[in-house]
């Protein structure tokens, strides 16, 4: 219905916005040329806004998160619609009329959800609508869990008992949901036997009760909770890295296609370091192999173009020896690398030695973005277990070490630091933002040896 009215009310005030936004006035088309965006949208959107959690949680969402997850769907909406206008080839007034009608229906449906959202808490609040609710755990379970929930959530509560699995019986939890009408019981109980609270989750699933259960006993620091369901069982699931998405997807594409574009665009560049490689150090091969730690330390092999002497790995022990290490870790730096001979320093000042990975990304073992890959004998010789945490996404050609200063940065607990900063906060806009600023970073040669 409010989207019917809203593309009424687009469709009412197309002329007066025509003439606002200095158009001349037109009487074609209008809401009768634009009905089948309305017959698409209205079955459309509420399954794209479901798909976004917007309909979850209507008491306790602030409503900051409300307006976000509409705006995301709505955006998708629009952009379905909009695509279907574009290729149908419609004429201005008709996607005046789209263009509001999708602005006037997110308004309407935000004033819609914040009007009921406040009529349910309301109700909620009322003695006779509360939920009654059992709180399972010690005394001092039930105490810090209560002073961690939002008041406006707690207001919802009747809660009727603190029951104590280790001192009460299953057949006492029985009796008081039946005399109490509880609708939820939420288990604290981290210090009772699993088997206890088993049974009692039984005794709730028996009457129909909802059983929440807390997992306090588990603590993280980084790794984000979900729920999911393997062989029939139950599986309580702790992440510290990105949650298969449509963004994980879209970095596939994005990684595919731009290593694809930038392959073809550079070839003269390949081309060039190739004949050079090739006159002033022959007797080599031109790209250099290695084999690489990718995702979860498995092994790949890693393609460079090559910037040392065709012995450089028998001699790197004897370069750390004679020149020492200018990194702090298990990785090796040498600003004056005596492997590297004349040219090869120009293709890594310019970072043209990189470019062969772009086949690493096309072939899945590499990202455009992502933590540097380490070769082998480094990531062996890390001590500290939480630095292997940068293992846990696809390496990349590109990261906010490389456009940090790279070589500059000499503190591999601070490389490190990064890595895991670019895994917390992952999305497929941080990517872009990164493979934006590597562009002057490479031109500019910023920390490059």
């Amino acid at each position: 219905l409010l989207i019917w009215l809203s593309f009424g009310i687009a469709d009412f005030t197309r002329s007066p916005i025509r003439l606002l936004l200095g158009m001349s006035a037109s009487d074609d088309g209008g809401l009768s040329e634009m009905m089948w965006a309305v017959y698409v949208m209205v079955p459309l959107t509420p399954l794209v806004l479901e798909k976004f959690g917007f309909y979850k949680r209507p008491i306790s969402m602030r409503r900051a998160q409300r307006f976000y997850r509409l705006f995301q769907g709505m955006l998708v909406v629009g952009l379905i619609i909009g695509m279907m206008a574009i290729f149908g080839q419609m004429g201005g007034a008709r996607r005046l009329v789209l263009a509001f009608g999708v602005i006037y229906s997110f308004a309407l449906i935000f004033i819609r959800s914040s009007c009921s959202s406040h009529i349910a808490k309301v109700r909620a609040k009322q003695d006779g609508y509360k939920d009654a609710v059992v709180l399972a755990g010690s005394e001092e379970e039930t105490s810090a869990f209560l002073a961690d929930v939002d008041p406006e959530v707690l207001e919802t509560w009747r809660v009727v008992a603190h029951f104590d699995l280790e001192k009460a019986t299953i057949v006492d939890l029985d009796q008081l949901i039946k005399r109490e009408s509880v609708s939820r019981v939420i288990f604290l109980a981290g210090h009772a036997e699993f088997d206890r609270v088993s049974r009692a989750v039984e005794t709730c699933e028996v009457q129909g009760v909802e059983a929440w259960i807390g997992a306090s006993f588990l603590q993280t620091q980084v790794a984000r909770p979900s729920f999911d369901v393997v062989g029939g069982q139950p599986m309580l699931v702790f992440r510290s890295t990105p949650e298969l998405s449509w963004q994980l997807f879209a970095k596939k594409v994005m990684d595919v296609s731009g290593a694809i574009a930038v392959l073809i665009l550079t070839m003269p560049i390949w081309i060039f370091a190739a004949i050079m490689i090739r006159v002033k150090s022959p007797g080599a091969p031109v790209l250099f192999t290695q084999q690489r730690s990718g995702l979860y330390g498995k092994p790949f092999c890693i393609y460079k173009f090559r910037t040392m002497v065709p012995n450089a790995e028998a001699l790197l022990d004897e370069v750390k020896e004679e020149h020492g290490n200018e990194v702090d870790g298990p990785a090796f730096k040498l600003k004056t690398d005596p492997r590297i001979f004349p040219f090869g320093h120009f293709l890594r000042k310019y970072s043209i030695d990189e470019l062969p990975q772009l086949v690493n990304v096309i072939m899945g073992n590499m990202s455009l973005v992502g933590p540097r890959p380490l070769p082998l004998h480094e990531i062996e010789a890390i001590v500290n277990s939480a630095h292997r945490r940068r293992l846990s996404m696809k390496p990349g050609i590109t990261c906010l070490w490389q456009i940090g200063g790279r070589s500059d940065i000499t503190d591999f607990d601070q490389w490190v630091k990064l890595d895991v900063a670019y895994i917390d906060r992952w999305s497929i806009w941080e990517d872009v933002k990164i493979l934006f600023k590597t562009i002057p970073a490479v031109l500019f040669s910023k920390g490059a040896r």
